[in-house]
């Protein structure tokens, strides 16, 4: 339907790796194309360092004209990247530990020209002109008072706030080939597009940390684009991916954790593959040990996508169980191994280092895997529970879509933070049912089937800090 070119910026740095399986014929259409930028069509106006200003909720009109699409990744080099990663992760996965600087050199390609996230967002911008714009999203302050007057006052602070994002962005082969979404068309599943919307979500507002899940095209697409805006990453598989059931497949989908480079170094990662009941399950996490390079405070940031479908509660339970006790381990020998870091929250004493747990926990906040992450002794809260107007309940949903058995509309995705270490600053608000729209997610406005959340958080004061139980 939409003639292939590619574009001037991402020619450059991205040919050589999305053609390397396509042949010659295909190298014989590289040749880069000057675009001719329109007025972008992102629904917020930028502040400092390109992200969107806090403000009050509004609405954004839509734009559509003909666009053509280029070409960032084929199936047939994503596929050759996913055979890969099958292949690496066929063992049996147990807690695997890596060392950073040989991660940095497998994961990062050496050389790759720096991008500029501006002109990536003009050029997403330009290539969905055709389609209506994302719901409009502002981020807005945490409803109690207090914690407004202190972000306000901490806005002139050396060190800013730390953004984090978590998004379930929908396996490319499931929403295609399983999900079954019955009022999307297929056509607004076009991977050619799509990542362009997902990718716009990403650059509008820039986290410093992003964690994704249903991850099916890193290879060829989220770590080449996301390393030259200056993030690292890692990318963790699911052992047996549903998406390896679908004939057109890019491989299997996983976890991944990307986080900017200028802004932290890396510690350690863990591998972890959930258990459920002493046996291993399908489920997958990763956790990375970070330092701030500002301030040398550390945190630790875990990404995990727990099982789906009703009636596998106790399994969800078991596998939230047996994550949080791969965290404590984790964060307590960290803390023990560094008793001098610097700052709050850097992790001294038997306290542990301070935790951000991103993902899809496919889990209602009714469900024992919720009671068991918000009455964790590592003293863990839910961000978005800071929309509502008694600060304690969860939003009325964060994943939104009608299938051939119904529609589902539920809260499944979370961001949980150390209460006693950070403070919320700042959320990504939930769109309305009106600007979701009638026929629900995915859909030519919104890539996937769940929403992303987004918050900024800022170490407390040492002063601040409350007493924590262990």
């Amino acid at each position: 339907m939409y003639p292939a070119r590619r574009c001037s910026f991402l020619h450059r740095d991205l040919a050589a790796l999305c053609l390397s399986s396509l042949g010659p014929a295909a190298k014989k259409q590289t040749s880069p194309k000057k675009l001719s930028l329109p007025a972008p069509r992102h629904c917020h106006t930028g502040g400092e360092g390109g992200k969107p200003q806090v403000k009050s909720r509004g609405s954004s009109p839509a734009s559509a004209s003909s666009i053509p699409v280029c070409l960032m990744g084929s199936s047939s080099s994503s596929r050759l990247f996913g055979t890969l990663a099958q292949t690496l992760n066929s063992a049996p996965l147990a807690q695997q530990d890596y060392d950073p600087e040989h991660q940095d050199s497998d994961q990062d390609p050496e050389g790759l020209e720096q991008a500029d996230p501006d002109q990536l967002l003009r050029e997403c911008e330009e290539i969905l002109q055709n389609r209506p714009a994302r719901p409009h999203r502002d981020l807005v302050y945490p409803v109690d008072p207090k914690r407004q007057h202190q972000y306000r006052n901490n806005e002139q602070q050396q060190t800013p706030s730390i953004r984090v994002m978590t998004w379930n962005i929908l396996a490319q082969a499931l929403g295609e080939g399983k999900d079954g979404f019955v009022q999307c068309p297929l056509d607004a599943l076009n991977w050619a597009e799509r990542k362009y919307l997902i990718l716009e979500e990403i650059l509008t507002y820039r986290p410093d940390i992003l964690c994704l899940q249903e991850v099916d095209h890193y290879y060829d697409t989220f770590q080449p684009i996301l390393a030259s805006l200056g993030y690292h990453s890692t990318f963790l598989p699911k052992p047996w991916s549903p998406c390896l059931e679908v004939a057109i497949n890019n491989g299997p989908d996983g976890c991944a954790l990307f986080y900017r480079r200028a802004r932290f170094s890396l510690l350690h990662t863990s591998h972890l593959r959930l258990s459920a009941m002493m046996l291993p399950t399908n489920q997958v996490a990763i956790v990375q040990m970070l330092r701030c390079r500002e301030t040398g405070q550390r945190l630790c940031v875990a990404v995990t996508h727990l099982k789906a479908r009703s009636g596998w509660e106790r399994l969800r339970g078991a596998q939230g169980a047996d994550l949080l006790q791969s965290l404590k381990a984790i964060t307590s020998r960290a803390a023990g191994s560094d008793p001098v870091s610097r700052g709050p929250g850097g992790g001294s004493g038997t306290e542990g280092v301070p935790l951000i747990v991103c993902g899809d926990f496919n889990a209602e906040p009714s469900e024992d895997v919720y009671r068991r992450f918000i009455s964790s002794p590592l003293g863990l809260d839910s961000a978005y529970k800071l929309l509502s107007a008694d600060g304690q309940t969860e939003p009325a949903y964060t994943t939104w879509k009608i299938r051939p058995s119904g529609e589902s509309c539920s809260t499944l995705d979370y961001i949980w933070y150390s209460h006693g270490a950070f403070t919320v600053d700042t959320l990504l608000d939930i769109p309305t049912e009106e600007q979701i729209g009638p026929d629900r997610l995915p859909s030519y406005h919104y890539p996937s089937d769940h929403l992303s959340l987004l918050c900024d958080v800022s170490f407390r004061e040492p002063r601040d800090q409350p007493h924590r139980l262990m």
